[in-house]
């Protein structure tokens, strides 16, 4: 089982900022990348017959939850009160994706993974997709700032080993996992290079330029097209494009679905409220969803000149 390691010691001991720019919010132009783990290991212990917690030897302190999650965020690397998620937001996609209208993207992904040791998932949610990823990696961890989120991942789905943590800082060593996914979610490039083996894989997930058209065309006069490339771009200095391909098909909603996909996307926070409310009356509503799937590969060592 991947040691977590201790976030307090590793913001303790920063040596430089991650300089490899996040493709997903477009950072400027990368520089040599020098990265920072964690040095104290989390260690298992029982602090009662009931309880169990983690601590690292500078003493720092981390309970297990009920549910078998971690709490792994430090306070200095919150931007707000609650990070990430609102209830509401998870409890409408989880009632959204349990109704199978994403059912074919989260099979793809199986198809994608080459299956391997140890996967992480940044961003996991409330870990629709990252249940699935238990056919194709032994051991999943699942990551996300939204301390709901986690919950619900951990209380659903226990094989997995779930921790509130940032993506931007992962509390795990170097070298530590065979494959990363990053499914609608941030794509912190310094810490998927840092975190991968050699010769590990990276699969993310973002919507195609035609996902969700004619929903968005309900919602908005002027209807923008995703972007999916310019994750690729922004990977290629670093890794190596092994796969990109889209997942597409028709889907047909109902008036509980169309409000739950209002509530689990970030649409409605820009949408026209007139729009917005015609859109929230609809009894039903035809569009297409469109995914597409990036697959990179961390280049292998190059021992030549050593």
């Amino acid at each position: 089982m991947t040691p977590w390691r201790c976030p307090l010691c590793a913001a303790a001991s920063i040596r430089a900022a991650n300089t490899v720019p996040d493709a997903a919010i477009g950072e400027q132009d990368s520089e040599p990348l020098e990265v920072t783990e964690s040095t104290h290991e989390l260690r298992l212990e029982s602090t009662s017959p009931t309880s169990k917690s983690y601590r690292c030897e500078a003493g720092h302190c981390f309970d297990i939850a009920r549910e078998g999650y971690v709490n792994l965020l430090p306070v200095q690397q919150k931007k707000s009160l609650s990070p990430g998620d609102t209830i509401e937001s998870l409890q409408a996609r989880r009632r959204f994706l349990d109704g199978g209208f994403y059912q074919p993207l989260r099979d793809a992904l199986t198809e994608v993974i080459t299956p391997c040791q140890t996967l992480i998932d940044l961003g996991c949610g409330e870990g629709y997709y990252t249940a699935a990823l238990n056919d194709v990696a032994c051991e999943v961890i699942a990551l996300d700032i939204a301390k709901p989120a986690i919950r619900m991942a951990a209380k659903t789905y226990p094989a997995l080993r779930c921790a509130v943590a940032s993506v931007a800082a992962v509390p795990l060593a170097d070298a530590s996992a065979d494959a990363i996914t990053s499914i609608f979610a941030p794509v912190p490039l310094a810490e998927m290079l840092r975190l991968l083996r050699p010769g590990g894989q990276v699969v993310i997930v973002t919507p195609a330029p035609a996902h969700l058209f004619s929903y968005r065309q309900a919602l908005f006069e002027q209807v923008h097209d995703h972007e999916p490339s310019k994750f690729a771009e922004a990977a290629s200095e670093h890794f190596q494009v092994v796969l990109q391909k889209e997942v597409r098909y028709d889907i047909s909603l109902d008036q509980a679905a169309i409000n739950d996909l209002l509530l689990m996307t970030p649409y409605a926070w820009k949408a026209n409220p007139v729009r917005l409310s015609a859109v929230a009356q609809l009894q039903s509503l035809h569009t297409e969803a469109a995914f597409s799937v990036l697959v990179l590969s961390k280049p292998m060592l190059d021992l030549g000149g050593a």
